[in-house]
């Protein structure tokens, strides 16, 4: 009786979920025997009175005579994601994120985009969902480990892609067991595993060479430039000709400069300065990358795929090839080169009197390094001792270059403090830097802080961005631009920001916009140079919305700007080089163009400088978990920055590697989890571990692969 009982469930649940599985479809008894196997006369006749009761108890519904229906006919859209240490979910088109359960996934890969519908679940409040259908593969290539076994080739992902691994029917790659690959999905019939093929073979996990390739692989970044955009490259005239001289505004008699970091070799941007009697002209040239780069080429497709520069620890993966990146579009010194350029004239206090927009040519004077300039700012002495320089060399430089610098100096901290007072949030956060070995190693990591010099170059380049933006939209809103957008952020990240800084002794004002702004700011000055800063500098800036690239103008929450766009660094983003063009467009006095494929380029353009971050995030973490795999059994001092049920993250001070102490890594004694307090807690030996303390810990183990550290904790500091 139980079993005839079970087979009974079994075929209930077989027929529901195929027709659950196409809702808007409707299948006789005939067609359903065959999807769910059923074939003999009597499991036929079992099929025919199962849709009787699953129709008369209204589980189905009988559309005409003799056709069947699922009777769930909401469904809805959304994306699936894997969600690592959770359950995954639905993504729904309100945002609203539904929990799914690993067998109702169908056959469903991170990111894909699904139809779905609801239902409610046994012993939770809120419905779950089951995906019907794949409506789009989001990614059909993955990173795993190959596997042989009885030579069946299968190839595991990681968990956060696919919940399934991948068979390889036919391995015709050099790849061996146990070798990291690329792999491309075929198809998933009826099968347990879906079916896909190797497409690249990146080495043995662990190595350098084979984790960053992995990186750039897992968020589909380019390695090389094929040779077909080599050979276009080859057309590309360097030399500048007379007639496109001559249709530009000359500034190469100006004083003009650049400063960079001092292992650039990209230079977007110079300045030139002349002292006049209106006040002083400050030119902020920009890199005419649009003039080299036209639309419709390869190039620029290529520039458009790509979308920007990713900048890894021990690499660049460049926008555009090095002969345009480093060469014939970067502002060398001491050469011609075309460029876009914002001029303004400013008093000392750095009010714009004057501005114009053209394309110039310049011949850059001198190329400085950060740290050049700052000893300008700070010692205004025309020698720069060797220990600074970039070519370790002493270097003479003119009095009129160090009256420039002083002078944009100074007007960038009033430029500066204007933009404070509007209310702009000024982010500092802390830069973790490595050196590296022959081997591309990190021997030393140190953390590299913004300097004035970092700070003036900054403030000259949003006055750019802002003032371009202005120009476009202010007179006329209907013009198609580009703008880099800010959302104000939500209510719940700054009350979590609010709870988390409390614990740290800092109180935050989140009653109105302006208190929000005004308490952030405070809340930023009084962490500078505690051990606190890098943590809740990253804190806040989690808590704020994903700055964007769009065609619909919403102002710059962060900065504080009603008009802003990015016009300064075409060498390494694209939206810059559509900036680039629209610009020029108008000022040639031609019509919008179209409005529609400029956003679908901007939506393009800001998930790929997501993906850029993400893969720059994990260069960073890979290389913190070599250089911390040396340390394995030394102590360090750090504080806590993450409190979770299954432990505590912690920092360590002196170089930023953060990692994980497991619960049963703590001190001896029991420790009950309190969420509310971010804490850890051990009531019989009156001992807590709150976010925020400053500890001992003892590094206990790394995993290269994983990019995952432990460690084990000694005590209060």
């Amino acid at each position: 009786m139980k079993k005839n009982k079970k087979n009974s469930s079994k075929v209930i649940f077989s027929i529901v979920d195929f027709l659950d599985r196409f809702p808007k479809r409707s299948f006789n008894y005939k067609q359903i025997c065959k999807q769910i196997g059923v074939s003999d006369a009597s499991g036929r006749n079992h099929v025919v009175k199962t849709l009787t009761k699953l129709k008369e108890k209204k589980n189905i519904n009988e559309v005409r005579k003799g056709y069947f229906q699922s009777k769930n006919n909401k469904i809805n859209k959304g994306i699936f994601i894997i969600q690592r240490g959770k359950k995954s979910i639905i993504l729904g088109e309100d945002d609203k994120e539904i929990v799914v359960s690993p067998t109702k996934s169908y056959k469903a890969f991170s990111g894909d985009l699904v139809s779905y519908y609801t239902y409610p679940s046994r012993g939770r409040k809120k419905e779950e969902a089951k995906i019907i259908e794949i409506i789009e593969r989001k990614n059909k290539t993955f990173v795993g480990t190959l596997k042989i076994q009885n030579n069946t080739n299968f190839v595991i992902v990681s968990k956060r892609k696919a919940n399934v691994d991948f068979y390889i029917k036919n391995n015709n790659s050099n790849a061996r067991n146990g070798d990291r690959v690329v792999i491309e999905f075929i198809e998933w019939k009826e099968t347990k595993s879906p079916q896909a093929k190797i497409i690249n073979v990146l080495g043995k996990p662990g190595e350098n060479e084979t984790e960053i390739h992995t990186i750039l692989s897992e968020y589909g970044l380019p390695y090389y430039f094929d040779d077909e955009i080599e050979i276009e490259l080859d057309k590309v005239e360097e030399k500048i000709s007379k007639i496109e001289e001559e249709k530009r505004e000359d500034f190469r008699k100006k004083l003009t400069f650049t400063i960079d970091p001092s292992d650039a070799k990209d230079f977007d941007d110079a300045i030139s300065f002349e002292i006049k009697k209106e006040g002083y002209e400050v030119g902020i040239h920009i890199a005419d990358v649009s003039y080299y780069v036209k639309p419709n080429t390869k190039l620029d497709t290529e520039a458009y795929n790509r979308g920007t520069s990713v900048y890894l620890v021990d690499r660049v993966v460049p926008m555009l090839p090095e002969k345009l990146s480093n060469n014939v579009c970067s502002l060398r010194p001491n050469e011609n080169k075309l460029t876009f350029s914002a001029v303004f004239i400013l008093d000392i206090n750095g009010k714009v009197l004057e501005q114009k927009f053209c394309r110039t040519i310049i011949n850059s004077d001198y190329r400085l390094s950060y740290d050049e300039a700052q000893h300008i700012i700070e010692n205004k002495k025309e020698i720069i001792p060797a220990e600074i320089t970039i070519d370790k060399k002493e270097k003479k430089i003119e009095s009129n270059l160090i009256k420039a610098i002083t002078t944009i100096q100074l007007i960038s901290k009033e430029l500066r403090k204007e933009r404070l007072k509007k209310g702009a949030i000024l982010f500092e956060k802390e830069e973790i830097k490595f050196l590296l070995d022959k081997n591309k190693n990190p021997s030393q990591v140190y953390i590299k802080s913004s300097k004035e010099s970092n700070k003036l170059i900054e403030e000259f380049m949003l006055l750019a961005n802002k003032k371009v933006s202005e120009f476009i939209s202010k007179k006329n809103n209907k013009k198609t631009f580009v703008f880099r957008v800010h959302e104000e952020p939500q209510h719940e990240k700054i009350k979590e920001l609010q709870n988390i800084s409390k614990k740290f002794g800092y109180d935050l004002d989140i009653k109105t916009k302006q208190k929000t702004l005004e308490s952030i700011n405070k809340l930023l000055r009084e962490i500078k140079g505690k051990k606190e800063q890098n943590f809740i500098d990253t804190l806040a800036i989690r808590s704020m919305s994903k700055a964007v690239y769009t065609t619909d103008n919403i102002g710059h929450y962060g900065l504080s700007f009603d008009y802003y766009t990015h016009f300064t660094s075409p060498i390494r983003r694209y939206p810059d080089i559509v900036a680039h063009r629209l610009l020029q467009h108008y000022l040639d006095g031609k019509k919008p163009p179209n409005k529609i494929q400029i956003e679908q380029k901007m939506k393009h353009c800001t998930v790929k400088e997501i993906l850029a971050t993400k893969a720059e995030r994990q260069s960073i973490k890979f290389m913190q978990v070599v250089y911390i795999s040396k340390e394995l059994g030394n102590m360090f001092k750090g504080v806590i920055s993450g409190v979770v049920e299954r432990g505590i993250y912690v920092e360590i001070d002196e170089n930023k590697c953060e990692g994980m102490v497991n619960i049963r890594n703590f001190p001896k004694g029991y420790f009950s989890y309190n969420e509310s307090n971010y804490s850890f807690e051990n009531e019989e030996q009156k001992q807590i571990f709150q976010l925020g303390d400053s500890v001992f810990i003892e590094v206990i183990n790394t995993d290269i692969i994983k990019k995952h550290i432990d460690f084990k904790l000694i005590g209060h500091a």
